[in-house]
């Protein structure tokens, strides 16, 4: 992709400097423009076609002093399984949007670059780039491209092609490329092979200038993954005389001013810009005559739920995950309370931020007729409405709600304190379940303790400045049962856009490794865990993450037995298609990938490790008892009832 220039500069010896090849100048520009643009990490799956990006990519890595120059600053991550790769793109995205505590967090492997809280101008994600070879190696990114679409992570998929000759030939890991990730991505370009041709290199800063903008969501406001297939055509290696990159130039690139980046934003609000005024005399919530109404936090909420519950009086059902489970308007095991005719069935207004996805009884709410739904979604041209009932659909919560238009305070009061006392009561019921059943039962392969019982010590150990990765199925759902934050809560986050077991511990570590100064924690199960075991293979010149993985080990899927597969009449088929108990030493797996494992057989050894992580990657294993989880379900249900009864 060079265009023509001058002449080639001579060496002091008098010989000239020969320009680069095409493809490895094509792969300078690209990770020039991309630094340029806001890239700071890179994840790399090696291969041979994707080699002129390899190169470039190890070259910008380099430290200080060594870098050629002209190459820009990129912190790489390499990772030899593709999958794996790209979920650690997608931690390190969702962790560079959680603001630093104190100082700025410095990267892993380089110096500190761009604002100081780690975050965007915007206060969202930065886009963090991952690449891959041809063939399957493109295809194992399908499931971190979805959660990363589902959950509006910028994520930059360069995926490496033949050129267009070879393709439909038989020629070795060539397949239909083109497209692949279907309606997944905010934006789709199959790139021809670099020829040298002129204007080539501005060419390829207009084509970042246009991937950035569509991964941020910079004109939409809705960020996502973005697929660049880069075709090559061979030398894919830089010759003996190719160590002179191209000069940094801004031909080509466009400066995409983000939604809301003239305003200030509050960080960790929703994207889409700021909280601006809004029509409300349209708007049902706004309406002067007291109606019993609660704030439903999904996924992604943000701390707007939070100050439009605290500002009108309003209970707050939030998800772990919302970014809004905190303060005393956030009710504790609210799923058990929605059933009961003076809370839930009280309920005539529900107004939903983020993506609610972890309770039935949460959706049943929602899809009652007598409910009136209100869905505050800033981005994207959809809107979370599972069950169909939105009657109003906000881009932001209107000024007027957020200063408590709310009707007469003395009702809106009244409404708080019931589900506060009720929230207690039934927090107290579920503590008095956990605290009287065996804290750990016996059996030949160690002491086990209850699932929830492990999510409230989890929940307690963590700090207001701690970050806690949370897995799917019943490890979230247990948090979400028994977390208790009164005033700052941790920074909690999962992937809830298709909640997949997909590459949690891979995520988990980009979390970590883009907070090198944060306390981050990962709750999550033993299946989650070995779906993902491969991603605890690190190489030698890998940074090694401060991560502390708690795996609640119950052999098997227990969520399974809390759900109608676990009734009695389907006991025969349950153990080998939804137990699928699997017997798996975590131990053993742990000291064949050199990471530190403890298994913990009691609740004060737990609480101990919990307390002590210590540096680097180590893996607190605690023996789950499943047998017992859909009498446990249960029992704590039963509890709450006969402590309102």
């Amino acid at each position: 992709m060079t265009a023509p220039g001058p002449a080639p500069a001579a060496e002091p010896g008098g010989a000239p400097v020969q320009p680069a090849g095409p493809a490895t100048a094509a792969a300078r520009v690209l990770v020039q423009a991309l630094a340029r643009l806001g890239v700071r990490d890179v994840v790399l799956a090696p291969g041979s076609r994707s080699a002129p990006l390899a190169y470039a990519l190890a070259a910008a890595s380099l430290p200080d002093g060594e870098r050629p120059a002209g190459a820009p600053t990129i912190r790489l991550s390499v990772r030899i399984d593709e999958r794996s790769a790209a979920f650690l793109a997608l931690g390190l995205a969702r962790g560079s949007a959680v603001p630093a505590h104190g100082a700025a967090e410095p990267p892993h492997g380089a110096a500190s670059r761009g604002p100081a809280d780690g975050t965007t101008a915007g206060g969202g994600a930065r886009p963090v780039a991952i690449v891959t070879t041809s063939g399957t190696a493109t295809a194992n990114l399908h499931p971190a491209v979805l959660e990363a679409h589902h959950a509006g992570v910028p994520l930059l998929v360069l995926t490496a092609d033949r050129p267009h000759e070879l393709r439909g030939t038989g020629a070795n890991q060539t397949t239909d490329q083109v497209g692949l990730f279907g309606s997944a991505v905010r934006l789709s370009v199959d790139v021809p092979a670099p020829s040298g041709r002129p204007g080539e290199h501005a060419d390829v800063r207009q084509l970042a200038s246009r991937a950035v903008a569509a991964a941020l969501g910079s004109r939409t406001g809705d960020p996502g993954p973005v697929h660049l297939n880069l075709s090559f055509r061979e030398p894919l290696a830089p010759g003996p005389d190719d160590g002179t990159w191209p000069a940094p130039s801004s031909v080509g690139l466009s400066e995409v001013v983000r939604r809301g980046a003239a305003d200030a934003v509050e960080p960790g609000t929703p994207a889409g810009g700021p909280l601006v005024p809004a029509d409300v005399s349209t708007q049902p919530a706004a309406a002067t005559e007291h109606v019993p109404t609660v704030v439903v936090a999904g996924d992604g909420a943000g701390p707007a739920a939070r100050r439009l519950a605290e500002a009108n009086g309003w209970p707050l059902l939030a998800e772990p995950s919302s970014g809004a489970r905190a303060g005393d308007h956030a009710i504790t095991a609210y799923r058990l309370l929605l059933d009961r005719p003076e809370l839930g069935g009280a309920i005539r207004r529900a107004v939903v931020l983020g993506r609610p996805t972890l309770s039935r009884p949460v959706q049943q709410l929602l899809a009652r007729a007598d409910v009136e739904v209100l869905v505050v979604a800033p981005r994207g041209g959809a809107w979370p409405d599972a069950m169909r009932r939105a009657s109003t659909v906000l881009a932001e919560v209107p000024l007027q709600l957020l200063g408590g238009v709310t009707g007469p305070a003395g009702h809106a009061g009244e409404w708080l304190a019931r589900w506060q006392k009720a929230g207690a009561i039934a927090a107290e019921a579920i503590d008095r379940v956990l605290d009287a059943a065996p804290k750990g039962r016996r059996s030949r392969s160690g002491t086990r303790v209850r699932g929830p019982l492990l999510a409230r010590e989890v929940a307690r150990a963590s700090r207001p400045d701690d970050v806690l990765v949370v897995g799917s199925s019943n490890p979230i759902r247990d948090l979400d049962l028994v977390a208790r934050w009164d005033g700052d809560a941790p920074v909690v986050l999962a992937n809830r856009g298709l909640a997949g077991i997909d590459g949690t511990v891979s995520t988990a570590i980009g979390v970590a490794l883009a907070l090198p100064r944060r306390r981050v924690r990962a709750l999550l199960g033993d299946l989650t865990f070995l779906h993902d075991v491969g991603g605890l293979l690190r190489g030698p010149f890998e940074p090694e993450p401060n991560l502390q993985l708690v795996v609640a080990n119950d052999d098997g899927g227990s969520i399974f037995a809390t759900l109608e597969h676990g009734a009695p009449e389907h006991a025969s088929a349950f153990e080998r298609v939804f137990g699928t108990p699997h017997g798996a030493d975590l131990g053993a797996l742990c000291a064949g990938y050199a990471v530190r494992h403890e298994l913990v057989r009691d609740v004060e050894s737990l609480r101990v490790a919990l307390a002590t992580p210590g540096p680097g990657l180590s893996v607190v294993e605690v023996r789950v008892d499943r047998s017992r989880r859909r009498a446990l379900t249960a029992r704590m249900a039963t509890a709450v009832d006969d402590a309102f009864d």
